[in-house]
């Protein structure tokens, strides 16, 4: 029988940090359990009584370190390569005496971990989804078009022989593959760490909130700007920015007429009045960055902010929630915080913030 368990996607490596925010979290909501995973595989298995309990009691806007949170139905190995489909539709089929009230996926996701690993079975996880669909259909296990009101299957392959399904409520998880959302970068942005800002306005806004937040014409800072890549996109969502920093910008940056690069320190430089946006990206330690993003909202200086806190290479999910919580007590007044470490986040993880 098939342990009840969550399983998260995850950066590689980051799989210590993962296992322990879910240790405390699940600790905390009165779900005790246990992380089961291994380091650079991508994924973190949390073994607990209830796992479809412990998903509805940690939204998946409160979690960090995993990039999807799925409740896992089953767990198939020694599958026969001629043969996987068969099986996984006997598991579905047990589904009934599982306490899980599903009676038809509205989406199918194959993947698999984004590991070094992983990424070898990306050829497998494409084509076996083209076979199973059909199948599913058939035995009336999967709408005939999507249908973002039903959960959604994951068949998440860890070998060529050994794959586990797992449920998605599509309110209450990434709506990418993997957690990934599929970004290119343009030819004109200054620098790759342009698609961290791109992310962070997809994953922390939703459509309505990006329609309200994110105009022609607000004012913003960027503070540590050089080489300019996340002015580079608030310029691009029509934004009037101050870049501080005193290195150099692009000066394509300059010449478009809606960028004042100021050179001046990010960590003393402050508004003449109350801006729309202040975002930051500078690599310094994260309590300091977050006591000055604190400063930022306690002195009224910006309406929302997004910023990055770059992690030490031990007890990251302690410092994260150590600085976190100074964060919001320093600010002086109560915050909408999300937090999570994007794709495009490297040894680091990026805060939005706003008040409530």
């Amino acid at each position: 029988m098939t342990e009840s368990a969550l399983l998260c996607w995850c950066r590689a490596g980051f799989e210590p940090e993962l296992a322990a925010e879910l240790n405390e979290r699940a600790a905390i909501a009165g779900h005790p359990g246990y992380a089961r995973t291994q380091r650079n595989s991508g994924y973190v298995e949390f073994i607990v009584e209830d796992a479809a309990a412990l998903s509805r009691a940690l939204p998946w806007s409160q979690l960090i370190f995993a990039r999807q949170k799925l409740v896992r139905i089953a767990d198939l190995s020694d599958l026969n390569p001629a043969d996987r489909i068969t099986p996984m539709l006997a598991a579905l089929d047990a589904l009934g005496g599982s306490g899980l009230n599903v009676s038809m996926f509205g989406e199918l996701l194959v993947e698999h971990p984004d590991s070094d690993e992983g990424k070898q079975l990306s050829g497998l996880a494409r084509s076996f989804g083209n076979a199973l669909r059909p199948a599913l259909r058939k035995a009336g296990w999967l709408s005939k078009t999507d249908d973002a009101r039903r959960p959604r299957l994951h068949v998440a392959f860890l070998a060529g022989d050994h794959a586990m399904l797992a449920l998605s409520d599509p309110l209450d998880s990434s709506p990418w593959p993997l957690g990934i959302p599929r970004l290119r970068m343009h030819p004109d942005a200054p620098s790759r760490s342009a698609l961290k800002l791109e992310e962070a306005l997809l994953t922390f806004l939703d459509a309505d909130e990006r329609q309200r937040r994110v105009r022609d014409n607000m004012q913003a800072a960027d503070l540590g700007a050089a080489p300019g890549g996340w002015t580079w996109v608030l310029m691009r969502n029509g934004m009037m920015v101050t870049s501080v920093d005193n290195g150099p910008l692009k000066q394509e940056l300059i010449d478009s007429g809606r960028v004042d690069h100021l050179r001046a320190d990010g960590f003393t430089w402050q508004p003449r009045r109350t801006l729309d946006w202040m975002v930051c990206d500078m690599v310094e330690s994260p309590a300091r960055v977050a006591e000055r993003m604190a400063t930022w909202f306690r002195e009224n200086w910006c309406r929302q902010a997004i910023f990055n806190l770059k992690l030490p290479m031990k007890k990251r999910w302690e410092e994260t929630r150590i600085c976190l919580e100074a964060f919001e007590h320093q600010a002086h007044r109560p915050l909408i915080v999300r937090a999570r470490q994007l794709y495009h986040d490297r040894e680091e993880i990026t805060v939005f913030a706003t008040p409530k």
